[in-house]
């Protein structure tokens, strides 16, 4: 083996290496036993568990703006938009240097639609479709990594006592 071959394996191990220690870090960032707060979204379903610390985005600026213009995002964050009413959610990347997952969730915080991977830059519009009260943005392949599934519920004081999985449920 060349040695050019042998770097690119070494990178190419150096990136499993870096996506397994992200995937262990979400996974055992927080217990799932933490107070439910505004700066974190506990997520569960047939795949397990996982938590995110969160930016909130709750006003027009706020969502405006969003994840644009930055340049990394640590593996357990992301930002949680959520909105005054259920209503038709529709986001684009422009300005947006990431690649990003988006979890669509309505009013009872169950995740309806999941967009993998949006493209940085791009500005196709992603259709999260009607009944939207929150959306979870995480760094893309997060989702598929982590097995999260249209379905999989999320904790957050944003959903309320009739929420799938209120805050003040274990």
């Amino acid at each position: 083996m060349g040695k050019r071959d042998q770097q690119r394996q070494h990178t190419g191990w150096r990136r499993r290496l870096s996506a397994l220690l992200a995937l262990l870090a979400v996974i055992a960032a927080t217990p799932l036993a933490a107070a439910c707060t505004d700066g974190a979204v506990d997520l569960r379903g047939g795949w397990g568990q996982a938590r995110f610390t969160v930016e909130l985005a709750d006003d027009p600026a706020e969502r405006s703006r969003g994840l644009m213009f930055r340049e990394t995002l640590p593996a357990s964050h992301g930002m949680l938009f959520v909105y005054d009413h259920p209503q038709h959610a529709v986001f684009w990347m422009k300005n947006t240097l990431i690649p990003l997952d988006m979890l669509f969730v309505d009013t009872q915080g169950r995740v309806r639609r999941i967009h993998e991977n949006a493209i940085p830059h791009d500005t196709t519009q992603i259709d999260g479709g009607p009944g939207v009260l929150a959306v979870l943005e995480i760094n893309g392949g997060l989702s598929r990594r982590l097995g999260i599934t249209e379905g999989s519920v999320l904790r957050h004081p944003a959903f309320g006592p009739g929420a799938a999985w209120p805050c003040d449920a274990p």
